[in-house]
């Protein structure tokens, strides 16, 4: 196994707090302790906290988008591509034992604060959606009178909420519910 780089394992470290206890609620100290690291050390590598914060959104977007593209990676058909999405959202929510989604949790904390990182999460959502979109046209190329752009709205915000719903409850029923309302928007 190769060792970890200490950039690496400053995002690591704190890609982990700022998800598990929130951005607002991780101090650089703590960072700095649980990295195993010299002040020096993270500030060769982040000027800021926020250039930390942007540093793991980065990270995470990147993994949010392999693992999909892992996880559906045996699906040829293109109905069944856009139900292996909703797995996939259902398998993180159990994954992070219902912690939510990255995305959503920070902007919830930082909103307008930081305009950066607010222009980030919103781009990512929208690489999800024109993703999803995609996913639907494949579906609906040989298909009449299909509103590509209705519909994937439609089952991005059907995910969307279904991540939030499972968040609240800490379960996964929400998804097994959009996948029947998917099936049906498909059939």
């Amino acid at each position: 196994m190769k060792k970890e780089k200490v950039q690496e394992r400053i995002i690591r470290v704190a890609s982990d707090l700022f998800y598990r206890q929130g951005f607002n609620s991780t101090g650089i100290n703590q960072i700095i302790a649980e990295a195993d690291i010299a002040i020096g050390s993270l500030y060769n590598h982040f000027s800021s906290k926020n250039d930390l914060l942007q540093a793991y959104l980065i990270k995470e977007e990147a993994e949010w988008f392999k693992g999909f593209e892992e996880h559906s990676s045996k699906v040829s058909e293109p109905g069944e591509h856009l139900i292996s999405l909703v797995d996939y959202r259902k398998k993180l929510q159990k994954s992070s034992k219902f912690a939510g989604c990255h995305f959503i949790k920070i902007i919830s904390e930082v909103g307008d604060s930081s305009p950066v990182i607010a222009d980030f999460v919103k781009r990512h959502k929208e690489k999800q959606k024109e993703m999803i979109r995609t996913l639907v046209k494949d579906y609906s190329e040989n298909k009449k009178s299909v509103d590509v752009d209705l519909l994937a709205e439609n089952i991005f915000l059907l995910i969307e909420g279904a991540v939030v719903t499972s968040t609240i409850n800490r379960n996964t029923d929400s998804f097994d519910q959009i996948k029947k309302m998917i099936e049906t928007l498909l059939s």
